[in-house]
């Protein structure tokens, strides 16, 4: 055997033990046992709805700082600010305007100082929705200046418009967060018998139109369309016929989620099932009526609200949107009064309360209890889950 062809040889033998070393390796790299696959991430998105946010006189009157003649709202939030803050977007129902200038006025016509808006943003809150029936209580400059001032305060906006051009470009309201796209809309019943002024813009519940906007909605592609309502009769406990049908309407036309307000208590949360165009069955959360968040009513159940905590879920690279876990936090209206007859407007969480006696400062009995009383009839009521804070 020549020289040349034992190199060959030693070659070839060379070469198929650095290709069995290969396969090897490939198979010690690819093997389900040593390196599982690893499961895809899961985005994940918390929401927080608030109820009404009122603004009467005796609240007015309680944030107006004496030494300067100025307002102060932030101490109203200051016990839900931390539960406000834990969520990636909180959302709450504006019903007053902010006319940007006095006299400032509660019921009927509802006009506060823009620093409750500034209190609201401090809070928490990134998102206000302002179609209500107290959105033309200024009229138009009533609701120009609530647009105006929310949006300086870098809020998100929806539910009235400065002008057509202006709902052109931004309803519906699309917002970004965390890898999910949403679509955010907006209705109200009434304006209180109150014309809307051109060239402002108050979304009405008129079934046409809301069909093209959820039409419009869908054409965009989000992963979730949430829907809020002005809608059903004050002070009643549970949902109508035509809060139902209109829920129904909402989650035909392509509602993810339906959030309710108006009433001023809290209505049940309930899962609306309904049959689609295509004969498929779409289930959809529908909270009726958030309550009150802060308010001066004092009439049965007025004094109190919830907010909803949902949890949007997300597979990494999927359009696919689930819902995760969900459900109600308790708040109270709690009005402190000094010594010096000052009083101070709270939104309380009333778990927190009820945990720590001690958490406001200076609260009286009578106050801790009316708030256990209120939470243990309203957890009787709607016997639904309620989120630990």
């Amino acid at each position: 055997m020549n020289i040349e062809f034992q190199q060959i040889r030693v070659l070839n033998r060379m070469h198929r033990v650095a290709h069995l070393k290969l396969q090897i390796l490939g198979l010690f790299l690819l093997s389900p046992f040593l390196f599982p696959t690893l499961p895809a991430q899961t985005d994940t998105l918390r929401l927080i709805f608030a109820g009404d946010i009122m603004g009467h006189t005796p609240q007015i009157n309680s944030a107006q700082l004496v030494k300067n003649k100025e307002y102060d709202y932030k101490p109203c939030f200051q016990y839900v600010k931390p539960v406000l803050q834990q969520a990636d977007l909180a959302i709450g129902n504006l019903e007053l305007t902010l006319p940007g200038k006095p006299p400032y006025t509660g019921y009927p016509m509802f006009r506060s100082p823009d620093a409750l808006a500034a209190a609201l943003k401090d809070a928490g809150f990134d998102i206000l929705v302002t179609a209500n029936n107290h959105a033309n209580d200024s009229h138009a400059t009533g609701v120009t200046n609530t647009i105006a001032t929310l949006r300086d305060l870098d809020f998100l906006q929806t539910g009235t418009f400065k002008n057509q051009r202006d709902r052109n470009a931004f309803y519906p309201l699309m917002v970004y967060k965390n890898g999910f796209k949403l679509a955010l809309l907006n209705y109200t019943f009434s304006t209180n018998g109150i014309p809307t002024e051109a060239p402002t813009i108050v979304n009405m519940i008129d079934t046409v139109q809301i069909r093209a906007d959820l039409a419009e909605a869908r054409a965009r592609k989000p992963h979730f369309i949430i829907v809020v309502m002005h809608w059903g009769v004050e002070y009643q406990l549970k949902e109508n016929e035509e809060q139902r049908r209109l829920a129904r309407f909402l989650i035909r036309n392509g509602a993810d989620l339906i959030i309710g307000a108006h009433p001023h208590v809290v209505q049940p949360i309930k899962n609306e099932r309904v049959t689609m165009p295509d004969g498929s069955q779409k289930e959809v959360l529908v909270v009726y009526s958030l309550g009150n968040f802060i308010s001066n009513q004092k009439q049965p159940n007025t004094d109190g609200g919830i907010m909803f905590q949902v949890d949007l879920l997300k597979t990494k690279g999927s359009p696919e949107v689930r819902i995760g876990q969900h459900g109600m936090i308790p708040v109270w209206r709690y009005i402190h009064q000094a010594p010096n007859g000052k009083q101070t407007y709270y939104t309380l969480p009333a778990a927190r309360v009820e945990r720590k006696a001690d958490l406001v400062k200076d609260m009286p009995l009578s106050a801790q209890n009316a708030l256990f009383k209120y939470t243990e009839s309203l957890r009787k009521r709607l016997n639904f889950k309620e989120l630990k804070i």
